[in-house]
């Protein structure tokens, strides 16, 4: 089953990637190492979703958010590589900031939102490194933002 198959059968439709909101560009490419900039946990409506991990969301709350943010990772992956994500060699590296409370230990939990789809959509070539913290706040209050590093062909 192809990229966009199972894209299609996960009834995931990629946007248009986001329009940077400071001084960075959302992907850059170097040989055959695409590095996509951070990308925040927004709503369906397109705003923010906000809140800390701990308080005002539960780990499922933050694997849903994890998860949006990965559709939102490949949709920037596609416009990467030029509208072909069949281009995509492998998922190298996922990082992943989680807002939460000082005593939140569920940080991996929540990043597996991103994991999984990123598994689901891409197979093997899926199966990434990563790195999940916890942090005291994100831009805009966010409660995921997450970066990935593919390598393409």
């Amino acid at each position: 089953m192809s990229v966009y198959d199972k894209l299609k059968a996960l009834n995931i439709t990629l946007a248009a990637p986001a329009t940077p909101a400071a001084a960075y560009v959302m992907y850059a490419q170097t040989g055959n190492l695409v590095f996509l900039s951070g990308h925040i946990s927004k709503n369906a409506d397109g705003t923010v979703n906000a809140g800390l991990l701990g308080r005002e969301k539960t780990t499922e709350q933050g694997k849903a958010a994890a998860r949006a943010v990965a559709v939102d990772l490949i949709g920037t992956l596609q416009a990467a590589v030029g509208g072909d994500l069949n281009r995509v060699k492998r998922i190298v590296k996922v990082m992943s900031l989680v807002a939460s409370t000082p005593d939140y230990t569920e940080q991996h939990l929540v990043t597996n939102g991103c994991s999984e789809l990123l598994g689901e959509v891409f197979g093997d070539a899926g199966k990434h490194a990563r790195s999940a913290f916890g942090v005291a706040s994100l831009p805009l209050g966010a409660c995921v933002e997450i970066e990935l590093i593919a390598e393409v062909a």
